[in-house]
């Protein structure tokens, strides 16, 4: 395997590894401050436990999926993690808190839990927006993310309502929200009990269990022709 070490980075790209192997961090782990591992076939990066001063990790173009572990790396300031499987942003970031609390620039482009173009075109310049918040909220260091840096109007949105902006996945038009037992949700309409009839208008008051943000909004799918 071609491996290439120069001036503290280290290079170990396209090996068709399934993980780190442990030889890479014996010989380089004390003097790597950079470590490109793209496009590889990484499941897991629990080999970077002996990489002890890093500060930039490349891991694009690899497989890594929501049970990634990080070790903790209190050195690290770049993080690149594009084009993987990852879909629980929740979860991943709340790894990355815990794990790499210096961070200075992260990219999760072309990754589900990434909400732009690259991954759907249903997904808008809106989407993305929310998700910027909410990132740059749980990750207030950040002067990078993904290609953008992080704009001072950015953070003062993020600080004013990034904790509203949470990224909430669906699956075949269902909401998952992980906060209530979605058994209940099955049979919830916001129409009321009764259907309008012979001009009458029937209405519902109460408090709705999904905000929806954005330019395609579905309430209009909820008017019935007698309301109109």
């Amino acid at each position: 395997m071609e491996t290439l070490f120069s001036d503290g980075s280290l290079t170990f790209v396209g090996q068709d590894c399934e993980c780190i192997p442990p030889w890479l961090s014996r010989k380089y782990g004390t003097v790597a401050k950079r470590l490109d591992l793209s496009y590889n076939r990484l499941r897991s990066v629990r080999g970077l436990v002996g990489f002890k001063i890093l500060e930039e990790l490349l891991l694009d173009n690899n497989h890594l999926k929501d049970d990634i572990e990080l070790p903790e790396m209190p050195t690290l300031r770049t993080l690149t993690m594009n084009k993987n499987e990852i879909t629980d942003l929740e979860k991943l970031l709340d790894i990355i808190v815990s794990k790499v609390p210096n961070l200075d620039y992260l990219s999760l482009l072309g990754n589900p839990a990434c909400p732009n173009q690259l991954i759907s075109m249903e997904k808008d310049d809106e989407d993305y927006q929310r998700y910027r918040y909410y990132v740059i909220y749980r990750l207030p260091k950040l002067k990078f993310l993904d290609s953008t840096a992080v704009q001072e109007s950015e953070r003062k949105e993020a600080k004013r309502a990034g904790a509203f902006m949470r990224v909430v996945s669906t699956e075949k038009g269902k909401f998952e929200s992980g906060t209530e037992s979605d058994s209940q949700e099955e049979n919830y309409t916001p129409l009321p009990t009764e259907v309008a009839q012979g001009g009458e208008h029937k209405g519902t008051f109460g408090k709705c269990r999904y905000v929806y943000y954005g330019k395609h909004s579905e309430g209009n799918r909820f008017i019935l022709n007698s309301d109109l």
